[in-house]
């Protein structure tokens, strides 16, 4: 059992699942507050329905998947390995942005959620319906992320994966509870940080699988209709990739300890092309630069 899989998206979901628990914390800690404890109900019903939903949407993906393996055509491959890349990019654009949008926006996150508890409460007798389409979006946006992580990464086997992203809502759960319910002191700001960090390479190996699969593609392509072999430019497994710059199979194979754990957490690769290293590295300088910028914005004052 390879429960290496589990790490990245314990890692994904700890952050995700933390920046929901913030937002959950805060709406209680606001109906406590104004002494409308009674509307609790709506914020527990709310996580339920934003975690049921982002499993459907997880089941939808999943079935797409599904649906076109089984499918019997030459082009089957081909058409797995599009959706594979598609996903992918997906996953790296919504978790960049994320990355760095949270970054920015979370200095004003507990004057935000104020702002729509307020707002909620204000609906008389749609106050309930308020709270819980608020903690409802904030726990669909952080599972949808996730969902679609885990689909863009792990398309052969989700059941490792998904341990790990229970691991870390749970996680994230007990950090929530110990720091609104029992005042434990959490520096946040610097949780978020390093969390960042690891998020940030998290995803830059999630771009090495894209092109994996864009590279792949290419390739089966160019077997079934000959007339499109000429976009490979290299020979071999490369194609799109460029030529060989690392060889690590004898010296840090992707299959064993170490090399499965740097596999799983940050993409890496035994063997890597030039193509894929210039873009990791164009990523992580970036998305980088935009995320360690955004950390030094200043705090709007109150």
């Amino acid at each position: 059992m390879d429960l290496s899989a589990a790490l990245p998206t314990y890692v994904v979901t700890l952050r995700e699942g933390f920046e929901a628990s913030l937002v959950v914390g805060i709406v209680l800690a606001c109906l406590n507050k104004v002494g409308q404890n009674q509307l609790n109900r709506w914020v527990y019903q709310g996580i339920g329905g934003g975690i049921v939903a982002s499993v459907l949407v997880g089941l939808l993906l999943a079935g797409i998947l599904q649906g076109v393996t089984s499918y019997q055509s030459p082009y089957t491959p081909i058409i797995k390995e599009c959706l594979a890349t598609l996903f992918g990019i997906i996953a790296v654009a919504m978790l960049s942005w994320m990355l760095i949008w949270m970054t920015q926006q979370g200095k004003n996150l507990k004057g935000d959620v104020e702002q729509g508890i307020a707002a909620a409460l204000k609906g008389n007798n749609g106050a309930g319906k308020g709270v819980f389409l608020l903690v409802f979006i904030a726990v669909l946006r952080e599972g949808f992320e996730t969902v679609l992580f885990i689909v863009a990464k792990f398309e052969n086997s989700w059941k490792i994966p998904s341990i790990g992203a229970v691991l870390g809502l749970t996680t994230a759960a007990i950090l929530g509870f110990l720091l609104f319910q029992l005042g434990v002191k959490i520096n946040i700001r610097l949780f978020f940080k390093i969390m960042g960090i690891f998020l940030l390479l998290v995803v830059g190996g999630l771009v090495l699988g894209v092109l994996k699969h864009l590279n792949l593609a290419v390739i089966l392509l160019g077997q079934v209709e000959p007339s499109f072999s000429q976009l490979c430019f290299f020979s071999g497994d490369s194609c799109i990739l460029g030529s060989l710059v690392w060889d690590g199979s004898d010296i840090l194979p992707d299959k064993t300890f170490p090399g499965i754990i740097l596999k799983s957490l940050f993409g890496y690769r035994q063997t890597l092309y030039l193509g894929q290293i210039v873009l990791y590295l164009l990523f992580l300088f970036t998305v980088g630069t935009l995320y360690f910028r955004s950390l030094d914005i200043p705090t709007p004052p109150k």
